[in-house]
């Protein structure tokens, strides 16, 4: 004879796979962060095929004044073009990326030994400029370091005179860490994906049921309540899990479909790393649906518990959004924290380091108490008469 909490789960199963709105967003919104993983790929890889492949075209006021350096430009492959009548209005309009001006005195004072003064008019707010403007400016440097070491040795000084230190970079970055920088917003995706791929099985299963008034009859059959809240908790955990094994394997074939290597990093996400993630998310998971399920369950009404899951489910993901922009190393009072410390130990996988267990152990145990707390606060509200008339 099957256990009354399994009846109670094939139960809300088999209730929300016949709910449309709750199959659509377990199983399309996890796709949402691979699709946008996608759409930057291409667009970074479409803008540098394009600043490597495409000539440099600038607009040059001034160019009578400087013969040489026109010269310079054309021999480097840059298309000049007429500069505007108002640099810095075409500039800020958006009609040009960059305006090189150079102003009457330049040979003057070039004659005399003096540096030259170049004008570079730029918006540096426009993202689509930064690669044509670093260009240019590289460009114009490079014929003033040329001018610079011609002046010396004309005077008969060597040009290694001026170098006082003798620069030498070690770069440690490995194509893994490269491809982290744009997968630094996995970890927030992947907790949008536990959120939202069993938030409406929780609402269905609480203020839905009660709405439709079958919570009631459902709560009087001799089933003991922690049954109820089992069956609950294990139905939107089982949606949430559907939702997050989809996310990793999304993220993991976009690889696979576009060319990156030509990026200059690798993303290499193996199936040994998403199993680790999914099941470091597992706890995670459990507290989430729990969550859920006491927060839905204490909600006056449907519309109610949809507007307060709404809301919190912005709050763990804000150290996601974070993490993306200040690294953080993991310590152990993070793994305290619900979804913190998870986030923190996906952003070391997708760089390629190894996490020993002893980090990762008290993530998920400290996960999993906050979801034992939160079932037996669930337990308790299912046992007082506000799950059934929800005031």
């Amino acid at each position: 004879m099957s256990h009354p909490a399994l009846v109670v789960l094939q139960k809300e199963v088999r209730d929300n796979l016949r709910d449309r709105r709750a199959v659509t967003m377990a199983l399309f919104f996890p796709l949402l962060g691979p699709v946008v993983l996608a759409m930057t790929l291409t667009l970074v890889s479409k803008q540098q095929r394009g600043s490597e492949e495409k000539p440099l075209a600038l607009s040059v006021a001034g160019r009578e004044h400087a013969p040489n350096l026109v010269a310079f430009l054309q021999s480097a492959g840059v298309v000049l073009e007429a500069a505007p009548a108002d640099p810095e209005r075409a500039v800020r309009a958006g009609d040009l990326d960059l305006v090189v001006v150079i102003p009457p005195e330049f040979g003057e004072r070039l004659r005399a030994g003096r540096p030259a003064p170049v004008r570079l008019v730029i918006d540096d707010s426009r993202q689509s400029a930064h690669a044509a403007t670093g260009r240019a400016r590289r460009l114009l440097e490079g014929y003033g370091h040329q001018l610079g070491m011609q002046r010396l040795l004309a005077r008969g000084v060597s040009p290694a005179l001026t170098e006082g230190v003798a620069l030498e970079t070690v770069d440690l970055a490995t194509p893994e860490s490269r491809a982290a920088l744009l997968l630094a917003l996995l970890p927030y995706f992947v907790i949008l994906a536990v959120f939202v791929g069993g938030m409406y099985i929780a609402i269905d299963a609480t203020a839905g049921e009660r709405e439709r008034q079958s919570l009631e009859p459902l709560l009087l059959n001799p089933v003991p309540r922690w049954c109820h809240v089992a069956a609950k908790v294990s139905a939107t955990a089982l949606f949430a899990s559907v939702a997050l094994g989809e996310t990793l394997i999304g993220f993991a074939l976009v690889p696979l479909v576009l060319p990156i290597e030509s990026l200059g990093f690798v993303i290499r996400l193996d199936p040994g790393m998403l199993v680790r993630v999914f099941l470091l998310a597992l706890p995670l998971v459990l507290l989430v649906s729990s969550l859920q399920i006491v927060v839905a369950a204490r909600a006056r009404s449907f519309k109610a518990a949809q507007s307060s899951l709404s809301l919190l489910m912005m709050v763990p993901v804000l150290p996601g959004m974070m993490l993306a922009f200040v690294p953080v190393k993991l310590k152990l009072w993070m793994a305290l924290v619900p979804t913190l410390g998870e986030q923190l130990v996906v952003a070391r996988l997708l760089r390629g380091e190894v996490v020993p267990f002893l980090a990762v152990a008290p993530v998920m145990v400290g996960t999993a108490l906050w979801a034992a707390v939160l079932f037996a606060l669930g337990v308790r509200t299912f046992r007082g008469e506000r799950i059934v008339f929800g005031a």
